[in-house]
């Protein structure tokens, strides 16, 4: 499955990925708001393989972000399926990522879940601490429904994304 845009694409990871998504989340740059990994690449692989079980019972769907000329440049997430709600996270984005990358992420994901998993709500929660992600997140239009110590817990409806894609579309040409 690849899902595409403008200048990025996602595409499921693959036991290929394992060394560069290891990069990322040890990375100081990028794992600063992420749950912590271990450094052993066996683990890596072995947790993707995991996962592509979980993936074949549509628990969960992993990607990797990358140019479309190829160049891996992040990760995302969606997981915590719910009756009427997907989750998405564990978004990375490199230094190779193209300039509207994060917004045509952003969009790609909620495509997925809304128009290929059928949901009309997604639901995430960032640390309190992310500043810019939780920008990111309330300009896109999601709403904090609750809070605890450590994160902000938000949704958002699918016609909210509707809208906020027209908007960007005319406003970034995207």
């Amino acid at each position: 499955m690849i899902l595409e845009s403008k200048t990025i694409r996602l595409r499921l990871v693959e036991e290929a990925d394992a060394e560069f998504i290891l990069s990322l989340r040890l990375d100081n740059r990028y794992n600063q708001f992420l749950s912590l990994v271990d450094s052993n690449l066996a683990g890596q692989i072995s947790w993707i393989r995991s996962y592509k079980l979980e993936e074949k019972e549509k628990k969960q769907y992993y990607f990797v972000i990358e140019r479309l000329d190829g160049v891996r440049c992040g990760t995302i997430r969606v997981y915590d399926l719910k009756l009427d709600s997907f989750c998405w996270g564990s978004w990375i984005l490199n230094e190779n990522k193209t300039r509207y990358s994060a917004l045509e992420s952003a969009f790609l994901i909620y495509q997925f879940g809304f128009e290929i998993l059928g949901y009309n709500k997604s639901h995430f929660d960032v640390m309190k601490e992310n500043k810019s992600v939780i920008s990111f997140h309330k300009k896109m239009g999601a709403n904090i429904v609750r809070e605890d110590s450590i994160n902000f817990y938000f949704e958002i409806l699918k016609e909210t994304v509707e809208s906020t894609r027209k908007q960007i579309k005319e406003k970034f040409k995207l």
